[in-house]
């Protein structure tokens, strides 16, 4: 009785409220949450939860030994997934993190992959920039992975102890250059033999990935797999 009159109220409120799609604007319908149905088919997804030596895989365990490498959507200039992932970093939607991390943990369970991972990490961000945001975009997705799969994340097992400049226009071997030294490990106890799910929001050269990869490696982990929102 009391969630058919909370679902009346919600029906009420949204018809003199309306929410709105932070992909493309237009209202949303009952039972979408934050991103349409119509964003969601327009956004491309992989299939890299179906198969471990995929693209993506390929690419990055040339830098360091994995079990997996996955990613949500692939990344267009310009494109939808930009349009969201700017929503996400910059005009303070942590929501839709938490939205896509239920989504992707969804697809991998549809894989297989429910039972694959012991722990959860996200990439970190400089403490002054998360204060700024109010809040770390990668640690969001990881959330939503996290309530989905019934696996543990933690957002303060991994570190960032140096504000790095913005990778955006250096090259690959600059990257890891301006990587070196800029992630710890606060509770090392916690890696020792786990199979562990290091989460971002977009992966370009690999370059953030591979120096926490090493850290966590170095740490105990057992095995290694990254799942990120986009792929450039």
């Amino acid at each position: 009785m009391n969630s058919r009159f909370t679902e009346i109220l919600l029906d009420f409120v949204y018809l003199f409220f309306p929410r709105y799609c932070l992909g493309c604007n237009d209202a949303l319908v009952k039972g979408e949450e934050t991103i349409c149905t119509n964003c969601m088919l327009e956004m491309a997804k992989t299939d890299d939860y179906l198969y471990q030596e995929n693209a993506l895989y390929k690419r990055l365990s040339l830098q360091m030994p994995l079990a997996r490498a996955m990613a949500l959507f692939k990344f267009s200039k310009n494109g939808r997934v930009q349009q969201v992932l700017h929503q996400l970093k910059y005009k303070n939607h942590p929501e839709i993190g938490v939205v896509l991390g239920r989504v992707y943990g969804e697809r991998m369970i549809a894989g297989g992959l429910g039972q694959a991972f012991d722990l959860i990490l996200p990439v970190p961000l400089h403490p002054a920039r998360r204060r700024r945001r109010g809040y770390n975009q990668s640690a969001k997705f990881a959330e939503g992975l996290s309530e989905k799969l019934g696996i543990p994340f933690s957002d303060s097992t991994l570190e960032r102890g140096i504000k790095t400049e913005t990778q955006t226009r250096k090259s690959k071997l600059d990257r890891l250059e301006n990587m070196k030294g800029v992630f710890q490990v606060n509770r090392r106890e916690s890696l020792a033999g786990k199979r562990i799910l290091l989460v971002d929001d977009v992966v370009t050269t690999g370059a953030t990935l591979e120096a926490c990869g090493q850290l966590l490696f170095k740490e105990g982990c057992s095995e290694l797999s990254i799942a990120c929102i986009a792929e450039t």
